[in-house]
């Protein structure tokens, strides 16, 4: 698909992964009047109402859907109904919305969430109904999946194209930072970083950091997305991931390195883990996208840490 020559609408194009699709997407021609950004404030895409006006007013031929509503182990404690509702109506609305209008394409972007807690590493996309997902991050995870059937069941029923990616979890620039609902990547930059700057002697981190992740830098997983826009016509879900697996106490003590944060590092292993690992298969990516991550590890955090630095508040060194 010549996607220059669509109307794309990126829902969750302001955020922090769709400002790096919407930068590839003009990267290959399409011209803002063509690129279709909705703002929650104009349309809440959780009220079915708003997604019909959305697609009467907007007209786009392709939609990539980018919006969640999502956080780190914290969040997902206190609002899993919440996470459920939003995602899977945003979904729901979005796809049987764009059916009726006639959309080309629907490319939708899951979640490792949505992976069995206990599944054989590398996770490979067969996997994906072979078990119930992590308990903390579950409502989610099978908000995100369920749509993958619903993705399934239209192009069999009403032949409607789409593409199923599946990101392993992303970082780099622009990621939140927020301490009530980030990711472990800006919480422990974040963390560092307070602590070097306000002299502080000791970092606590949740769980035991036992459990291993995996991670990529956003650019990397919008240009699959992209990707898939392009060349991908049935939802068989498309792992986008590195094959890299770090602990999370490794992944501690290279951000301390990284920030230059020589205290103590300390673990409350009162608070969850989460999926004891994570870390997939690539390799459906490469035989059906070509597309391989090609940003190091060390060169991506590099890079959010100096984001960060230039972009966190003025007091945060007086942060308690």
């Amino acid at each position: 698909m010549d996607l220059s020559q669509q109307r794309v609408c990126v829902t969750g194009g302001g955020g922090f992964l769709g400002r790096f699709v919407c930068q590839k997407l003009r990267d290959l021609g399409v011209s803002d009047d063509r690129l279709i950004v909705p703002r929650r404030t104009e349309y809440d895409l959780t009220r079915e109402a708003d997604v019909e006006r959305l697609y009467e007013q907007a007209k786009p031929t392709v939609v990539i859907h980018l919006a969640a509503e999502v956080g780190g182990i914290g969040a997902n404690e206190r609002h899993p109904g919440r996470f459920f509702f939003a995602n899977m109506a945003m979904g729901m609305h979005l796809v049987e919305h764009g059916r009726r209008r006639g959309l080309e394409k629907f490319v939708h972007t899951g979640t490792v969430c949505a992976y069995p807690k206990f599944t054989h590493v590398p996770f490979r996309e067969d996997d994906l109904w072979n078990g119930y997902p992590e308990e903390t991050n579950a409502p989610y995870g099978v908000a995100k999946k369920a749509l993958f059937v619903m993705l399934d069941g239209y192009k069999r029923e009403y032949a409607m194209n789409s593409a199923v990616v599946v990101p392993v979890n992303l970082y780099g620039p622009y990621d939140n930072f927020d301490p009530e609902t980030s990711h472990v990547i800006p919480a422990l930059i974040r963390k560092c970083e307070h602590a070097r700057l306000a002299g502080h002697d000791k970092i606590t981190c949740w769980g035991s950091g036992s459990v291993s992740r995996e991670f990529l830098y956003v650019e990397d997983a919008a240009q699959g997305i992209v990707r898939a826009a392009q060349t991908i016509d049935t939802p068989e879900p498309i792992n986008l991931g590195t094959g890299r697996e770090i602990t999370i106490k490794e992944l501690a003590l290279l951000i301390a390195k990284l920030t230059d944060f020589t205290g103590r590092i300390e673990w409350d292993t009162s608070r969850p883990d989460g999926q004891p690992r994570r870390c997939l298969d690539t390799t459906r990516a490469r035989e059906m996208l070509g597309w391989h991550a090609k940003t190091s590890f060390e060169t991506g955090l590099r890079a959010t840490i100096d984001w960060w630095r230039e972009n966190r508040p003025d007091d945060e060194e007086r942060l308690p």
